[in-house]
């Protein structure tokens, strides 16, 4: 999981004003699509305000989410960077507002800013530990462990406390959980029947309050 300074978080003052100046801002409505899969990559984005969605679909149509970003995260910059196209669609969570730079503005700003470069490297070497750490868990780690993780990632990145309870500031759903976790929409429902039942955590639609973290972290090992 990356707990690391977001892409804009990490740019000094000069080179954030810098990269400003060479972006755009474009505002999205929750629920509006991005980008797409298979489209040419014209643009670089900054998330400024709102969260968003990376999905992909698994080769049974099933759509399997692949990470959720928030504000000052960098999106879209792998394919803008190497010329190739979207492995995967973003979608809007909620309302978003972008900063969208032309892939060669956003090249020609990391060649006058060699710091960004390296909080670029940083945050891809991030991204990439993710992608390990994903891989590990299909290997050793059952279904409630996987969607334990998940939880306790959205605990860590979205939850508010309310003592000793933690609230996810996340409207999922729980097809939307089960592509995050790669497991089917069944196995997650009997996972989170489990953990209801444990006195973990309770659901309702499209929100979840977590009962017990402690044992949410046991249970993702």
């Amino acid at each position: 999981m990356d707990t690391g300074a977001s892409f804009w978080e990490a740019l000094a003052p000069p080179d954030a004003a810098a990269l400003e100046a060479r972006g755009v801002r474009r505002s999205f409505a929750r629920g509006h699509a991005i980008f797409h899969a298979g489209q040419v990559a014209d643009r670089v984005l900054i998330l400024r305000t709102g969260r968003v969605k990376v999905i992909a679909p698994s080769a049974s149509g099933r759509e399997i989410v692949l990470a959720f970003h928030v504000p000052g995260e960098l999106v879209g910059e792998l394919a803008a960077l190497d010329g190739g196209v979207r492995s995967a669609s973003m979608v809007a969570v909620e309302a978003v507002e972008v900063l969208a730079l032309a892939p060669e503005d956003f090249r020609a700003f990391l060649d006058d800013h060699p710091a960004a470069a390296l909080a670029l490297v940083r945050t891809l070497g991030r991204r990439l530990r993710d992608a390990d750490a994903r891989l590990m868990e299909f290997a050793t780690v059952d279904t409630l462990g996987r969607v334990a993780i998940r939880l306790v990632e959205l605990c860590e990145r979205f939850g508010k406390s309310d003592g000793d309870q933690i609230d996810v500031a996340l409207p999922l759903s729980q097809e939307e959980l089960a592509g995050w976790a790669c497991t089917s929409l069944e196995s997650t429902a009997r996972a989170l029947q489990t953990m209801r039942s444990l006195g973990w955590l309770e659901t309702r639609r499209r929100a979840i309050r977590v009962l017990d973290l402690k044992a949410l972290r046991r249970a993702a090992g």
